[in-house]
């Protein structure tokens, strides 16, 4: 307090870092992050198919992700997949400053290509 009694710190002083408040970052920011990484590590996503979205629960700074996507089918689902997980954990690591301890990926529906050709008027 200055000498006036206003309560008021007249100079200012260093805060040592292990006394320095922590920034925490929502879950649904770290979500959001998730949802778009896995968009960023698919190729090309079906026509009329649902955004990939992510739930993510956080303890500590560690985040535990999952990922519900829709992938073409016939196609190597098993790769989409772990591109996917590897993009998602390395993006959260990047931006949000967390360990990504897991990234479920949870397929919620395969479009078929002859479907969509079909309905194009693409057969033979």
């Amino acid at each position: 307090m200055n000498p006036e009694g206003s309560g008021r710190r007249t100079g200012t002083q260093a805060v040592a870092s292990g006394e320095r408040g922590a920034t925490r970052i929502a879950d649904r920011v770290v979500a959001k992050i998730a949802g778009q990484a896995a968009r960023e590590a698919l190729q090309a996503l079906p026509p009329d198919s649902a955004p990939p979205y992510a739930t993510v629960v956080i303890s500590r700074e560690t985040a535990r992700v999952r990922v519900s996507l829709e992938l073409p089918y016939p196609s190597d689902i098993g790769g989409q997949c772990a591109a996917v997980r590897r993009h998602v954990a390395e993006r959260v690591g990047t931006l949000a400053g967390m360990h990504v301890s897991d990234v479920a990926v949870q397929v919620e529906r395969l479009h078929l290509a002859h479907a969509h050709d079909v309905a194009q008027g693409r057969t033979r």
